[in-house]
């Protein structure tokens, strides 16, 4: 398991998988150790994935200050493993609330980044974060599952104000788009693959400022691809379709029966489509800015 110093010194992990070119992957959770997103499909067979363990989460070690959690500060980490890898840019990868990690790193860095693949990513950083509105219709689609009813009950008490984590285990089949034993223990590994602390710290007053963030990346030359479950709420096919929108080079895609973890749900559809946008930058790219 390779290491390196962040720029506070604080030691951190990740781990190399597959073949090809590097691609940097950010995890979601947030601060989920990134062992949940596995082969990505197949995507190895493509690529060499850099999972980032990100600080207090994995094999990483816990930092002195836990402010350094929140999202933003968290753009220094992974310029540190640009670094680190003597990569003069990257392609990136992030799931989920990574998302927002990997839009403020592209902001940040612009000429760090060769492509951008968001996948159900949240959008917090570019104030594109997932509705109320948004969930209820991708709650209605799954009316027909055996679980929908009681999952139903739960979305209605958590939109109440009541505690999402009281009600987890009855919202996260909306999550997949299959409720099967693979989509099981994958949700169960997320409570011993989490950092809660870090989780808490990740959205901190001051992390975004979607004003700014929006006016940053309007010139960014990377193509940024962002990847919608036809079944996920955060984002919505439309959703990310707006979000796609707010970069020069942004487009969407939606995998069909999918929801928040689309890898798991059509391996084969995600492997390629990804592949298929990775492949698609131009190898001068970098040159051309």
């Amino acid at each position: 398991m390779p290491v390196f110093s962040a720029h506070d010194g604080t030691t951190l992990a990740y781990h190399l998988e597959g073949e090809g070119e590097p691609l940097v992957c950010l995890p979601g959770g947030p601060m989920r150790a990134s062992a949940y997103l596995g082969d990505l499909g197949g995507l190895t067979a493509h690529r060499t994935l850099v999972r980032l363990d990100l600080r207090g989460t994995g094999d990483s070690a816990v930092p002195d200050d836990p402010a350094t959690y929140r999202c933003d500060r968290l753009v220094d980490d992974v310029e540190a493993l640009r670094e680190h890898l003597g990569r003069e840019d990257v392609d990136i990868l992030a799931h989920s609330a990574a998302g927002n990690l990997a839009v403020l790193y592209a902001a940040a860095h612009p000429a760090r980044v060769r492509s951008l693949t968001l996948v159900t990513p949240g959008g917090g950083a570019l104030g594109t974060g997932a509705s109320e509105q948004d969930w209820r219709e991708a709650v209605a689609r799954r009316e027909g599952e055996p679980w929908y009813a009681t999952g139903r009950a739960a979305w209605e008490r958590f939109w109440a104000g009541s505690d999402p984590d009281d009600l987890w285990p009855d919202i996260v089949p909306f999550l997949y788009g299959r409720w099967d034993a693979a989509a099981r223990e994958h949700a169960a590994d997320d409570a011993h693959q989490a950092n809660q602390q870090a989780r808490r710290a990740y959205y901190a007053d001051g992390a975004f400022d979607p004003a700014a963030t929006i006016a940053a990346v309007a010139d960014l030359r990377a193509p940024v691809l962002v990847l919608a479950g036809e079944y996920d709420g955060g984002p919505s096919p439309s959703r990310a379709t707006r979000m796609a929108a707010l970069f020069p080079h942004g487009t969407t895609q939606v995998v069909p029966g999918a929801a928040h973890y689309p890898w798991l749900d059509d391996p084969d559809a995600f492997s390629a489509a990804v592949a298929a946008f990775l492949d698609s930058v131009p190898p001068n790219l970098r040159t051309e800015r």
